[in-house]
């Protein structure tokens, strides 16, 4: 066996181990990335505008409460029963 050709091929395999080496400590010092979209980030900011927001307007209800407790809030039933129908149409669907 040549000495010189011994040689060169444990130049190639140590290359080759330096390579591997490189490229395992490259991977290992990148790191992972999330990107949202901007429909998924409007979502986000707009679920949360809902949440933070009262769904029960205090205004209307004590304006509606006063006028029950001294009996002049009135109802219309045909109002009623056709708002009523609506929601259930809507339902149906």
């Amino acid at each position: 066996m040549r000495i010189e050709t011994y040689n060169q091929v444990a130049q190639i395999y140590q290359g080759n181990k330096l390579g591997k080496t490189q490229k395992l400590n490259d991977i290992a010092a990148g790191r992972d990335e999330l990107t949202i979209s901007r429909a998924g980030y409007d979502y986000q900011i707009a679920k949360q505008a809902v949440a933070e927001a009262s769904g029960i307007r205090e205004d209307k209800v004590a304006q509606l409460k006063t006028r029950v407790e001294s009996g002049s809030y009135k109802v219309d039933p045909k109002d009623f029963a056709s708002k009523l129908l609506e929601k259930y149409n809507a339902l149906q669907k």
